[in-house]
């Protein structure tokens, strides 16, 4: 029976400590390749090949030993990474060989091409030797006793890369899946038989948490194929009448009817997913009425990811990022220190910077992100992106509320301002600016970061 190998990158014990691989957003690279690679293990299993999963917890050294002490003639291996890089418009799939090797050039191609196939949208970076690679060598492709490739699936830095990943990873499994099988075959010579079902077998889908307006749901949901499964009975709980729509796909499976989470949004149900914790995150629209005391309240807290702001910012100006790689993630902990809504705060720094273009009197390297005055009539500057975010908002606290700094005070002007007298973003207009459409500019600019994040 063909032997095929497949190792998640990271995850393993590297000089005493967890080796987590890149982080972002949440999330880790060892956490995302393991998703991955749990989805291509049975994929190809269902297809009749002998697929050995190596174990998580394994360092680099000990994955090749343990691949060493298994492998069989005609037996292949593979590595899975994803990327990471400071320029965070870097994006595209990789698979890397060892050098100088035609026969594993070849087959590096053919795993590439397999994986662009079915995700046509992610750019290729075409196949490198390993002696490309940072480190100079990979010891995955040059120690292994099988034939062995490293696959950069991906850079998980780059917002449009990680939301591939994240939404189509079925997709990504499929492709590495006709891979590693046309490899497989290419060394062997042949193909295995796929099993035969078992009468009245069921197959086995990996359980899933769920979360409703950020509180735990008793019951688990499912992975079919990809996609979120949630019981049908939470549908009725959530007030969804699927009783007259039979294009909502039901699924039966050890004794609970099953449908597929998406097909709640027509009914105003918000779908989202936490891949650290194995999370489908449900929100019905009633959670998020735009009114007084909910998102236009600016003493509350956001809703958003720093995944959705980079997004959302990008979207609008993609070189935006360049210059301040980290302002999401100072915006989302400067405000959450202080008790403010994030999202408006980082909705106003959009209003007033246009999106960090600064068209005004303001530069960049002032890092005034919200046309905050010195105290003197001058135009304020701050030393650091941390420091200016900080003033920002601490100046929306001093309108929002009577409440102390919970910081050092850094804003300039935050004694001249009287306190408590504009608790709504809308009641900052004709206060904060002459504008008098100023504070509903924001809640504009709010509302359509929560429609790009599939909150509203």
């Amino acid at each position: 029976m063909a032997q095929i190998f497949i190792s998640a990158g990271h995850g393993g014990i590297e000089n005493g400590v967890r080796d987590t691989g890149a982080r972002i957003a949440g999330t880790t690279e060892a956490q995302e390749m393991i998703s991955l690679r749990d989805l291509v293990v049975p994929e190809l299993r269902s297809r009749g090949y002998d697929v050995l999963s190596v174990p998580d917890d394994l360092s680099l050294a000990k994955s090749i030993d343990w691949i060493n002490a298994r492998t069989r003639a005609g037996a292949i291996a593979i590595e899975i990474h994803a990327e990471e890089f400071s320029n965070q418009s870097t994006r595209g799939a990789t698979v890397y060989h060892i050098a100088n090797n035609r026969d594993r050039r070849d087959q590096a191609e053919l795993i590439l091409l397999s994986l662009l196939k079915e995700v046509p949208e992610l750019p290729s970076r075409g196949v490198r030797a390993d002696t490309s690679a940072g480190t100079g060598r990979l010891a995955f492709c040059r120690q292994t006793v099988p034939p062995a490739l490293v696959a950069e699936i991906a850079y998980l830095t780059n917002a449009q890369d990680f939301a591939l990943l994240t939404q189509r990873r079925r997709n990504f499994a499929i492709g590495l899946a006709n891979g590693l099988a046309a490899w497989s075959k290419a060394v062997t010579g042949s193909s295995p038989t796929p099993p035969a079902a078992t009468p009245n077998s069921e197959p086995t889908y990996p359980p899933i948490n769920i979360e409703i307006n950020g509180g735990a749901y008793p019951e688990k949901g499912v992975i079919i194929s990809g996609n979120a499964y949630i019981p049908i009975d939470l549908a009725d709980r959530l007030s969804v009448d699927l009783t007259q729509d039979n294009a909502v796909r039901r699924v039966r499976y050890r004794g609970v009817v099953y449908v597929k989470a998406v097909d709640l949004k027509p009914f105003s149900i918000s779908v989202g997913w936490e891949a650290k914790t194995r999370t489908l995150l449900l929100r019905p629209a009633s959670a998020l009425n735009i009114c007084p005391g909910t998102i236009d309240l600016i003493m509350s807290h956001g809703s958003t990811t720093e995944l959705h702001l980079k997004i959302f910012l990008r979207s609008e100006n993609e070189n935006a990022l360049t210059q301040f790689a980290d302002i999401a993630k100072t915006y989302r902990e400067e405000a959450t220190i202080e008790g403010v809504d994030y999202d408006i705060a980082f909705c106003q720094m959009c209003v007033e910077t246009d999106f960090l273009r600064f068209p005004g009197l303001v530069r960049p390297s002032q890092n005034n992100f919200a046309g905050l005055a010195d105290g003197a009539g001058n135009l304020a500057s701050f030393n650091s992106v941390a420091i200016g975010v900080r003033a920002h908002i601490q100046h929306l606290k001093a309108y929002a509320s009577t409440e102390p700094l919970a910081r050092p005070k850094v804003d300039p002007r935050f004694d001249f301002v009287k306190r408590g007298v504009a608790p709504l973003v809308g009641q900052l207009s004709n206060l904060w600016a002459a504008d008098p459409q100023y504070g509903q500019k924001i809640l504009a600019r709010v509302e359509e970061l929560y429609k790009a994040a599939g909150l509203l």
